[in-house]
């Protein structure tokens, strides 16, 4: 699903990671410069197809898809983060990580959830009004 880097070099917040550390992802500079449009199909929130509308690819099968986000988000640079990180026993930490299948399904879900808000226009509009008729009351 992803990959993580700690320690060693990484303890020197003023170094950057080197280039040969990344195994899933290119950086920005070696992606390509022209786009691929995919579209992602949810059910109950759960990815259930990717299909590439520039060669016709579909992958549906849950291990393949993300295998196959991770590819394609890669060669893209998509799903890097360099972050210090509050640890549970109260230090802190810097961790590199590599997650471009889940970045890119992190992101279709997210567009999904607000196209989906925003096609009920109704429903913010009764809550509002639910709040003012409350303050009223009270």
């Amino acid at each position: 699903m992803h990959r993580s880097y700690e320690a060693g070099l990484l303890e020197d917040p003023d170094l950057a990671p080197p280039k040969d550390m990344f195994k899933l992802t290119r950086s920005i500079e070696d992606a390509p410069d022209t786009p691929e449009r995919i579209v992602i199909r949810f059910k109950d929130a759960m990815a259930i197809e990717v299909e590439h509308l520039g060669d016709g690819t579909r992958v549906s099968e849950p291990v393949e898809l993300l295998k196959y986000l991770n590819d394609l988000g890669g060669r893209h640079g998509i799903g890097r983060i360099d972050i210090v990180e509050n640890r549970f026993v109260g230090i802190k930490s810097r961790g590199v990580y590599e997650t471009p299948g889940a970045t890119i399904l992190h992101a279709a879900l997210r567009d999904r959830q607000h196209r989906a808000a925003l096609d009920v226009p109704s429903s913010g509009r009764r809550h509002g009004e639910n709040l003012c008729q409350a303050r009223h009351l009270a």
